[in-house]
């Protein structure tokens, strides 16, 4: 299997917001515009859960476990699901959209974000409200590493220690010249990466003890549309479990691309998918990579295409990287140190 696509007998309706694949098996998670939060066993090829919310759209998702979910909805409600059961219920809500989530192992808390300007934290084990941060802007995106907490608003992005959270531990802007669309967190290597509304991506650490640990910047999507130098948004980034360094990026355009980051190369462009990239996700293993091709109405002329999630097997990625001998690997666009 080199990409195939995923099939659903209700299909999916409308915008897919993000998918996730389990720490320890192929169940992807599934959230998405048309109310209905989907889990599907990627083994067997089947849909294993439909659990659908009453009009709401789901904005974010992710899991505790193999047996449980959380689900950001456009209605402010943060949703706890069996994922055994199909039984669904409210922790908690923001004052207005929910639109992050995110879940510490180690603190064993659920982090929540919306419209409301808050990041808001619940206790997993008794589905209860733990602690409130204000914050200036509207968060954009979280990720969480190990007990780092990070947190993008419009320009500038905050790193916190999930143990202590009276205070920011390191407030910066992420040298990309315009509005940060996410941020993920860098598993392993104390850092985190960026990607923008224009088509840039930036690595930064949160630890700078020398010159080693200088975070860089780079344009990964520079297209030629109508003549003109075109940018589209990068809407998600994914790391590589298995191979130190490696991560993907998917842009408003469709397009997705494998890039080396300790190398500074780019490894391999995947074909184009039929709408917009909205989510990327690796499995356990860093063999599967799926992708979530569907509309995410950031363009006039964005094409109105059903959603679908493909998946590529990325073997032969990680044999470009160790053994391509004819020099085809092409360095980051525009690279700046940050």
């Amino acid at each position: 299997m080199q990409d195939s696509c995923l099939n659903f007998s209700n299909p999916i309706t409308d915008s897919i917001s993000r998918i996730r694949f389990a720490s320890a098996s192929n169940n992807l998670l599934i959230s998405s515009w048309d109310s209905i939060l989907r889990l599907y066993d990627v083994d067997k090829r089947e849909l294993v859960l439909e659990a659908p919310s009453e009009g709401d759209a789901l904005l974010d998702c992710c899991f505790e476990s193999d047996s449980v979910a959380f689900s950001a909805d456009s209605d402010g409600f943060i949703s706890r699901y069996d994922l055994l059961t199909g039984d669904k219920n409210v922790i908690g809500n923001h004052e207005d959209v929910a639109t992050c989530t995110e879940y510490s192992e180690e603190t064993w808390q659920l982090i929540s974000a919306g419209w409301d300007r808050k990041l808001m934290l619940w206790d997993s084990r008794s589905d209860t409200f733990a602690s409130l941060v204000n914050m200036e802007e509207v968060v954009e995106s979280i990720t969480v590493s190990g007990f780092n907490l990070i947190i993008a608003l419009k320009s500038s992005v905050h790193s916190y220690d999930l143990r202590f959270l009276d205070g920011s531990l390191q407030a910066e802007e992420p040298k990309i010249g315009i509005y940060v669309k996410c941020v993920r967190s860098w598993p392993n290597l104390e850092g985190y990466m960026v990607g923008s509304v224009d088509g840039r991506v930036a690595l930064h650490y949160l630890a700078r003890s020398n010159l080693k640990n200088e975070g860089y910047a780079f344009r990964c999507h520079p297209r030629e549309k109508n003549g003109k130098r075109h940018l589209a948004a990068v809407n998600d980034i994914a790391f590589d479990p298995s191979m130190r360094g490696v991560f993907v990026t998917g842009d408003n355009d469709g397009h997705v691309i494998a890039w080396d980051t300790l190398s500074r190369k780019r490894l391999e462009e995947l074909p184009k998918y039929p709408s917009s990239v909205a989510s990327l996700a690796y499995n356990h293993s860093g063999k599967l990579l799926a992708v979530a091709s569907s509309p995410t109405y950031q363009d006039a002329d964005e094409r109105d295409e059903l959603p679908q999630i493909f998946l590529h097997r990325m073997d032969c990625i990680c044999r470009s990287r160790t053994t391509d001998s004819r020099g085809s690997e092409r360095s980051l666009y525009q690279l700046e140190s940050v």
